[in-house]
């Protein structure tokens, strides 16, 4: 039985625990959150821009802490997850490795490359796993995307486009301080410099434009260059001032002999002889997508072995990816 500690419970805290529930061979032993009432079951303040929202929910036989250190000292609990803020993700990371405990951390891994690497450098001297929370390649229609690349199902990638969009999230405090949360490059474009990563490898370079707030990249539009140049990967995200514009997320990925759109329909393969097909995709809600993506972490964590999908090391270039888009957008080069 692994077992669990869930450090911090906003949306993402919430979201793992009911996930948690769907898997075998898990259990949530504890839980560290400030907020008193939500320690004692109270979550009907939580609530994201999808999924389900909060409610109140029975924590009986569950550890509940308000302080991270009776967490870590916490001889039943095997894994932290860590589901912070992100500008407190680097010291709860390597915290938790000084104990000795595996760490699942959400995305982003933290907001700068320095204190990345000294999550990685705890990572490698604790001896311990770290696993980071990008969830998009466990989407159905991504998963279908990484497996084709994996199989070589339509021959060798070419290339793609990658839309994220949403309208600004107003109710979000900090959301435009690159020390806090890093804006919608940070919060929510990483998802796409993560799975263009994952599916291209590294970029030679990226040529970014876009609008700043304050220094911050609000709208902007990258083109990727790899070192095979047939390979022309192209992105657009960011926020908008309109709040009726909902959430919206679309792809495009280029294969020799398939283009596979991504859209809010699912997914549609288009062949090189003509055909238009829908592909058969596993009908899955928000909770079993991130309940696939912890399946991945847990069955890694018991078998001694990082995640592909899942690495710091991952996680790490696709912070880069961005940081590198936001120095690209500030000095127009």
């Amino acid at each position: 039985m692994l077992r669990i500690g869930i450090h911090g419970l906003g949306f993402m805290g919430m979201m793992h625990y009911l996930s948690y529930q769907r898997l075998s061979g898990v259990k949530v032993t504890a839980i560290c959150e400030t907020l008193p009432e939500r320690r004692q079951g109270d979550w009907t303040k939580i609530k994201g821009n999808f999924g389900p929202q909060g409610t109140m929910t029975d924590l009986s036989g569950i550890k509940t802490y308000a302080d991270a250190d009776a967490l870590l000292a916490d001889a039943d609990v095997d894994m932290i997850d860590v589901c912070l803020p992100p500008n407190q993700h680097a010291d709860a990371v390597v915290n938790a490795f000084k104990v000795g405990k595996d760490v699942l951390c959400e995305k982003p891994i933290t907001l700068t490359l320095e204190n990345a690497d000294r999550m990685l450098a705890a990572a490698k001297d604790s001896g311990k796993l770290l696993f980071t929370g990008h969830v998009l390649p466990f989407f159905p229609a991504y998963a279908f995307v990484y497996e084709a690349k994996k199989s070589n199902r339509y021959g060798k990638l070419l290339g793609g486009h990658f839309d994220r969009v949403i309208s600004d999230p107003v109710w979000l405090k900090n959301f435009y301080d690159m020390n806090t949360i890093g804006g919608p490059l940070l919060d929510l474009h990483i998802h796409d410099a993560h799975f263009i990563r994952l599916l291209f490898g590294m970029p030679v370079n990226v040529d970014s434009i876009g609008r700043l707030r304050s220094g911050v990249p609000e709208y902007f539009s990258t083109q990727y260059r790899f070192a095979d140049p047939d390979i022309v990967v192209t992105s657009i995200s960011g926020c908008i001032f309109q709040q009726g514009r909902p959430f919206m997320a679309k792809s495009e990925v280029h294969f020799e002999k398939a283009t596979l759109v991504l859209d809010g329909a699912g997914l549609t393969v288009l062949t090189e002889d003509g055909k238009v097909e829908k592909a058969a995709l596993p009908d899955l809600d928000e909770v079993g997508i991130f309940a696939a993506e912890l399946k991945e972490v847990t069955d890694c964590a018991a078998a001694k072995k990082s995640s592909p999908v899942l690495s710091g090391g991952l996680a790490r270039d696709a912070l880069a990816i961005c940081l590198q888009e936001m120095q690209s957008i500030r000095e127009k080069k």
